[in-house]
Order: structure tokens, then C-alpha cells, then sequence
């Protein structure tokens, strides 16, 4: 199943349009009814995304955790505590679909591994909505990519040169301005997870939030 959405159309009928795909997202159950592998997902689909036709920023993540899965509400966690903080924005602003959209490459919690921890995304989502969504946002001007996950799939596709969506997410993050001034557009921030988790890593690596971060929101405070 594949959506597709003409990539112009007058505003309305595209608002309208994005509209409807994001309702039938909402009734997504794909990764139940034809999983992948015959991998189906252990619980019943919850899809927690937020977007807007009018979006001009998009922060492309990884998948729900259990607390936004629980919630309805992308990054209702300490992760989405750090991220705005990593913006500068608040949650009023950081919520308005009309300016960012939140578009994980797995849109339901994809449960837990034998260790506790998330799962990776799941992968019927992005091969079945991304490409649709993405074209149905005409504004979009800069894309967050957040984790793994994201960096691989959007990079692939951005074709930006040296094949940056084959490393890992720690030497991808270091070549943030390789990243962010070759690949196509929409411009492309990479970012690791906000988990705290990864606190140890952000003490470690201080040119991140010396360097990386004042022009994240140079650039994300321009665009709202």
C-alpha cells in the first residue's frame, strides 16, 4: 500500500488532502493486519504523529516511546523535555502542527526488546506513508533528523554525496555540516536522541551544544 498525494495542488484542496491522509494513518493497522516478516505488532496500533500542510519544519524521529504511545502526544517525556530545550522553543510552539510537524519513521510504539528497551521503528510506516507526507508539505524548509533511524532513511533519499545514511549515528552527528550544506533540499540537521540516555555522550562531545546547537536554532527560530 502506497499513499500518494499530487505534489501541487491549490491550498485548500491540499490542506484538505493531507487532512485525509493523516486520518487514515490514524487507522493504520498494517503492522497488525500485514506485518512485516509476519512480524505483526504486539499491541493494539496507537499512530502519534502531529502535522500541517503550512509546516515548515519537521522533526523526523524514530518512533514513539511508551509514555507518548500512552498519551497520544509525540515526546510527552523527558526526551521532549531536552529537545525543546536543544530548540529553544516551548511546548505551545513546539506543539502548533501549523509550523512543525512530527513525523517518526515508526508512528506507533513498536514495544520492548528482551533488555527493556524500544524496539526499533517499525518498518511498514515509512515505506508506506513518508513519501506521501512529505510531498503534501510544499513549505518545508529544514528537516530534523533525530537518531539512526531517521538520519538512514532521509539521507538515502537526500542523496546527499558520501554516503553519510551508511554510518552510525556518532561519526553522522560529527559530519553535521558536511551534512547539513550538501544534502538537497529541505536543508537536513542531524541530531542524536534526546534520550537521557545519552547524557554521557553529549559531556563527552561539548562542541555539540558549542557548535551545533546555536545554529539549530539559529535556523529553527528563522523559519518560525
Amino acid at each position: 500500500m502506497k499513499a500518494r498525494l499530487p505534489e501541487e495542488a491549490p491550498a485548500g484542496e491540499g490542506a484538505r488532502r493531507i487532512d485525509e491522509l493523516a486520518a487514515a494513518i490514524r487507522r493504520c493497522r498494517i503492522c497488525v493486519e500485514h506485518p512485516d516478516k509476519g512480524r505483526a505488532l504486539g499491541h493494539e496500533p496507537r499512530p502519534v504523529f502531529q502535522v500541517a500542510r503550512t509546516a515548515r519544519i519537521c522533526i523526523a524521529s524514530q518512533a514513539p516511546g511508551i509514555r507518548a504511545h500512552e498519551s497520544g502526544i509525540p515526546f510527552s517525556d523527558p526526551s521532549g523535555v531536552r529537545l525543546r530545550q536543544w530548540l529553544d522553543i516551548d511546548e505551545r510552539t513546539f506543539y502548533d502542527a501549523s509550523r512543525i510537524a512530527i513525523l517518526p519513521m515508526g508512528f506507533c510504539f513498536p514495544g520492548f526488546d528482551a533488555h527493556g528497551g524500544d524496539l526499533p521503528p517499525r518498518p511498514e510506516c515509512a515505506r508506506t506513508w513518508q513519501d506521501s507526507l512529505l510531498a503534501g508539505l510544499p513549505d518545508l524548509r529544514l528537516l530534523l533528523l533525530v537518531g539512526s533511524h531517521a538520519q538512514r532513511w532521509h539521507l538515502r533519499r537526500r542523496q546527499a554525496p558520501g554516503e553519510f545514511w551508511r554510518l552510525g549515528v556518532n561519526e553522522t552527528v560529527r559530519r553535521w555540516r558536511e551534512i547539513e550544506g550538501s544534502a538537497t533540499a529541505p536543508r537536513c540537521i542531524v541530531l542524536p536522541h534526546p534520550s537521557w540516555r545519552n547524557s554521557g555522550w553529549l559531556k563527552r562531545n561539548e562542541w555539540f551544544e558549542e557548535q551545533l546547537l546555536p545554529e539549530l536554532r539559529r535556523q529553527v527560530h528563522a523559519l518560525l
